[in-house]
């Protein structure tokens, strides 16, 4: 029992891990991409019209939400929000809170 338990932190930790490298991977490719449309948008019309700008601010969107799910990060709920409203429900449900 104590071996399985191991090998499914084991399990999760890789996962994490995978996970992390995939969002530095894709952090770097938004980087090296947004710099390449920037050099054409400059090339082909000397800032006129920034439009890359707009692929930097798509792509970027979904980065940092990609990001949050990989470190945790939740501005709304923090980190153990979940648990700490099921147990105050919990109290609440209780007989002696009840009639408060």
């Amino acid at each position: 029992m104590e071996n399985l338990d191991k090998e499914n932190k084991y399990y999760r930790a890789k996962e994490r891990v995978e996970a992390i490298k995939k969002f530095y991977l894709n952090l770097a490719s938004y980087f090296i991409f947004i710099m390449f449309l920037a050099a054409i948008n400059y090339f082909t019309n000397k800032w006129q019209y920034a439009w890359f700008l707009w692929a930097a601010f798509g792509w970027g969107i979904g980065l940092v939400f990609q990001g949050v799910k990989v470190f945790g990060l939740n501005p709304f709920f923090g980190k153990n929000w979940e648990e700490k409203k099921i147990k105050e429900f919990m109290q609440e449900d209780e007989p002696q809170n009840r009639w408060k």
